[in-house]
């Protein structure tokens, strides 16, 4: 497993004060939320008038779902993070463990588990930890491939070989 440094942003954990930005990102996705859910209806009600589109997207559902199940990852692979949602509630969340934050991850709102709001924005974070120690390694790394040679070494190594043929052709000569 690779080394990534993981980052905070405040303290969950201890009291908050919303600040501008805060507020901000949060009207921010409240406002492409109701524009996702505008885009919805309108597909909803193209399906609704379209049996065909109503399968097509059926099956591009199913699809997905299947996608998504083949990328199960192992505990070891999944950092927990704590963070506080913009509500001021604090809930726990996961990405995969190359992310150095959960917002980095996609995770800028979560649905609050406390209050039951949808598309709360993470004001504050912190990584709790893997979700499983990794396992031990059972085989050494293989060895890294043999770096090139320079053009000097070639150079070097061919004057060499010629030496060693003279010398050879000598021998056999004489």
């Amino acid at each position: 497993m690779r080394e990534v440094e993981y980052r905070s942003s405040g303290v969950p954990l201890e009291e908050y004060e919303l600040t501008r930005g805060d507020h901000r990102r949060q009207k921010q996705s409240e406002e492409i939320s109701e524009w996702a859910r505008r885009q919805v209806e309108e597909d909803d009600a193209k399906c609704r008038a379209d049996p065909e589109r109503t399968e097509r997207r059926r099956q591009a559902f199913e699809n997905v779902a299947k996608l998504m199940q083949s990328f199960k990852k192992a505990d070891h692979e999944i950092m927990r993070w704590r963070v506080r949602l913009y509500c001021g509630h604090i809930i726990e969340t996961e990405a995969h463990y190359t992310y150095p934050d959960p917002l980095s991850a996609g995770s800028y709102g979560r649905r609050c588990s406390e209050c039951g709001k949808d598309r709360q924005t993470i004001v504050a974070f912190e990584p709790i930890g893997l979700r499983g120690e990794p396992p031990e390694a059972t085989e050494p790394l293989p060895p890294a491939p043999p770096k090139k040679p320079t053009r000097a070494e070639l150079e070097r190594r061919l004057k060499t070989l010629e030496k060693e043929n003279e010398r050879l052709r000598a021998e056999l000569s004489g």
